[in-house]
């Protein structure tokens, strides 16, 4: 079986697929993917610096993130930009980690922040939506990233609306309560599909 995980922006995600790795089931982590593609001599990185130019790399020749950031989120079109230069480079990755994982384990996690978004849904068996209401999520990312009000927002309205990722959900984890309350409900999970004894 193959578990999408996806939430919004400071849900809680990442908790969530730390339980599930610590039962050993092999993650395949967009984040991280969609870091790889944009490391020096990648093809993604060169396509960005063709599109916004050399000013997005810092000194060394890597991607200054924080600049892209920066300019993705307060612009629409840039945004959709970066998304066609990076969508299908991003996707492909993820799929050959997920087919090469499905050979060796009975349940594969896809991390995905943007799953919905990026319309993965259709190459998942199930899809879980790590839930908090928007102003939790706000007030989480404004501590955890140092942001104000206003940058915290364009970020959360950057993505699908959580209510929204909820209602296409199969499973929702809540993810307001303790670690543990979360915990639990990842394992009761776990459980009623036989992947826990």
């Amino acid at each position: 079986m193959v578990l999408g995980i996806t939430g919004g922006i400071a849900t809680g995600k990442s908790t969530v697929v730390n339980f599930l790795r610590q039962h050993g089931f092999p993650i395949v982590d967009g984040d991280v993917i969609a870091r790889e593609v944009v490391e020096p001599n990648t093809l993604g990185l060169a396509t960005i610096v063709d599109t916004f130019g050399v000013d997005i790399l810092q000194e060394n020749g890597t991607l200054n993130r924080k600049k892209l950031g920066a300019l993705v989120f307060s612009d629409e079109q840039k945004r959709e930009q970066l998304n066609a230069i990076l969508g299908p480079i991003i996707r492909l990755e993820i799929l050959r980690q997920i087919d090469n994982y499905k050979s060796r384990s009975s349940l594969v996690i896809a991390d995905i922040p943007l799953l919905f978004e990026s319309h993965y849904e259709d190459v998942m068996d199930q899809v879980a939506v790590v839930y908090v209401p928007e102003e939790i999520q706000e007030q989480r990312l404004m501590a955890r990233d140092q942001l104000t009000k206003e940058e915290a927002q364009q970020r959360i309205k950057s993505q699908m609306p959580i209510e929204e990722k909820k209602q296409l959900a199969d499973v929702v984890f809540d993810n307001q309560g303790s670690q543990l309350e979360t915990q639990q409900q990842v394992e009761k999970w776990l459980k009623e599909h036989h992947f826990l004894k």
